[in-house]
């Protein structure tokens, strides 16, 4: 359990360090390509499931079964997800209140560059308008954050479960004596 709790950290810092040190660039990039970087940052994070449920699986001579392995990766999740929102929720609250703003003017202007009809360009002004009113509610701007992450975390555990779930006697040699 120690393990877990200190993959999950590891996990959670790795993702919220790298959203944290990323926030000064993502006005001037391409939403989609931080989106990638973002996603691939977590499936990153998220490899230290592999690592604790192997490990784990080794100290218990070669055997795990998919409930415990699943277990372990859901804890790192949790843990991991958790660390994320609340370093997302304070650079927000502290350092960004104008996040929605700025991704707004910076989301606009590419429209408008790329030529687009007034109607796409209010469209997505109006989608950032309802972002910005959902935010205001801590409790709800949490749980958006949380859906970010926390998707990826439990996929990344199923597989992971998945992969390296062992049954005695399966696939690994049995010391004789």
């Amino acid at each position: 359990m120690k393990k877990t709790i200190i993959y999950g950290a590891i996990a959670g810092l790795l993702v919220t360090g790298v959203m944290l040190t990323g926030m000064a660039m993502i006005y001037d990039t391409d939403s989609a390509g931080s989106m990638v970087f973002g996603y691939t940052t977590m499936l990153v994070g998220f490899s230290l499931i592999f690592v604790n449920i192997k490990v784990s699986r080794d100290k218990n001579g070669g055997v795990i079964s998919f409930g415990k392995a699943f277990k372990i990766g859901f804890g790192i999740t949790l843990i991991a997800s958790a660390i994320y929102v609340l370093g997302w929720m304070i650079e927000y609250y502290v350092f960004f209140p104008d996040f929605y703003d700025k991704c707004e003017i910076h989301q606009v202007a590419k429209l408008k560059a790329a030529g687009a009809s007034l109607i796409a360009i209010n469209a997505k002004a109006q989608e950032y308008e309802q972002i910005k009113k959902l935010v205001h509610n801590p409790l709800v701007h949490a749980f958006m954050t949380l859906i970010e992450i926390f998707p990826v975390g439990l996929l990344v555990s199923l597989v992971a479960a998945l992969i390296l779930k062992r049954r005695a006697g399966e696939g690994h040699a049995v010391a004789t004596s």
